[in-house]
């Protein structure tokens, strides 16, 4: 990896890339600093300093925001109305029959698609910066906090709306950022922030953990989390790498006086086909009954049930419905995503077929078969991944906020491999000799 960094640095255009998309990030580290109008910034430090704690969706959103939600910055929202916007995009384009026939149009679909994928996010930003705003108001952000009440001190009505209008123009900004990234940087822009924004996470909560231990100052245990971070990003590694690929021979046909086809591929089908969304799916849903119950008045039976059960990490039902929704959206998701029948339709189209099996129908039974089988031990993969920081907080009390959680873990390697690939396959493009030299 050091070593296609240093040659992509002796190549112009590459090097003028990677500044580009550095400049970038310097920006974007810059904006999650910078607290939003009508915020007592002391307070909020004196409440972050004071948590314990930041269980839920909002230890998620403040993940992908880089600590910026916690601080209320003016990237607080960070990039996940984007990435809600762009699930909730997908799920729609099997549902509605406009948006599959925009994505079969090529690039002029894939553009409108994208284009109803910002409108989304802004609309989302409103309603979560609203949702935001009014939980700091009512001090349910820090909920252990004494000062949570005067985060916002002026409650007026154009400091609210001031306060969600700059969180929502935040938004809109991060993801012209990422889409700067996108077109004149290196790899996915979007990946690379929420890469950035996680990754910056990590310094202060691997030098909290070694703060809190009490075994040599706190030192065994700082060892004991780099070996297991170590050994999940060989474990991530591998299974993210892994795939089952099924041989597709082309038959050839015969066009004038030309041949065409007679060739062999194959279709790679992951692992993990479903990536980092189960668990997404999993976190958001799992924390709507805490939510419901903590703004929820009177001290009802199934108010006390859902605290006591579905809101302590470490309880064994909050761990074993949180598996159970993770190994259902895993199989959720590839479902909607992976068109067996799709595939089988192009591939008898254009003469392809699967060495054994018949075209046309067995091979899209035979491809779903297939995908059920590799999915089990995805799904249970991302299952075990995502309980991760739980076992932490068992074994050793750390916060929900474990540097090396699943789902940072699986963020990191998965955008950390992407943009080596895509500078190894530039580079490689420049460098290639050729025949005639």
């Amino acid at each position: 990896m050091l070593t296609a960094f240093a040659r992509a640095f002796k190549t112009p255009d590459l090097r003028k890339k990677l500044l580009f998309t550095l400049g970038i990030i310097v920006i974007y580290r810059v904006g999650t600093h910078i607290p939003i109008p009508g915020v007592d910034y002391k307070n909020v430090q004196t409440c972050i300093d004071n948590a314990s704690q930041n269980q839920g969706l909002f230890g998620l959103v403040n993940m992908f925001s880089g600590g910026a939600l916690l601080q209320i910055t003016i990237f607080a929202l960070g990039i996940m109305p984007y990435i809600t916007a762009s699930i909730i995009l997908q799920l729609l384009t099997v549902v509605i029959p406009r948006l599959e026939a925009l994505k079969k149009e090529g690039q002029a679909g894939t553009a409108k698609i994208t284009q109803y994928t910002r409108y989304l996010t802004v609309a989302l930003a409103i309603l979560q910066g609203t949702g935001l705003v009014a939980t700091a108001r009512s001090g349910a952000l820090f909920t252990s906090c004494p000062v949570a009440n005067q985060i916002v001190p002026d409650q007026s009505i154009f400091v609210t709306i001031t306060m969600v209008v700059t969180m929502t123009a935040g938004t809109a900004m991060v993801m012209w950022l990422g889409e700067l990234i996108t077109d004149r940087g290196i790899g996915n822009g979007m990946s690379i922030l929420m890469f950035i924004s996680i990754a910056a996470t990590f310094p202060s909560a691997l030098w909290a953990i070694k703060q809190q231990g009490n075994l040599a100052d706190g030192w065994i245990e700082f060892g004991t989390v780099i070996a297991v971070g170590l050994v999940m990003v060989g474990l991530v590694v591998f299974v993210e790498q892994a795939q089952r690929r099924i041989p597709v021979q082309y038959a050839k046909r015969m066009i004038g006086r030309r041949s065409y086809g007679g060739t062999s591929t194959y279709i790679p089908l992951k692992v993990n086909q479903a990536g980092i969304i189960p668990v997404i799916f999993a976190s958001s849903l799992l924390y709507i009954p805490a939510l419901v119950a903590q703004f929820a008045g009177g001290a009802s039976g199934w108010k006390t049930w859902i605290e006591q059960n579905l809101t302590k990490g470490d309880h064994p039902i909050y761990i074993s419905t949180y598996f159970l929704l993770i190994v259902f959206f895993a199989f959720f998701y590839v479902a909607i995503s992976f068109n067996p029948e799709e595939v089988a339709d192009n591939m008898k189209k254009y003469g392809g077929f699967i060495p054994g099996i018949r075209a046309g129908r067995p091979t899209a039974e035979y491809l779903g078969y297939v995908l059920n089988r590799i999915t089990w031990p995805g799904s249970l993969y991302l299952g075990l991944i995502a309980l991760v920081p739980t076992m932490a907080l068992v074994g050793f009390g750390a916060n929900q906020n474990f540097p090396f959680g699943g789902t940072s873990i699986l963020i990191i390697v998965g955008v950390g491999l992407e943009t080596v690939k895509q500078i190894e396959s530039q580079l490689q493009q420049r460098n290639y000799e050729g025949f005639l030299r």
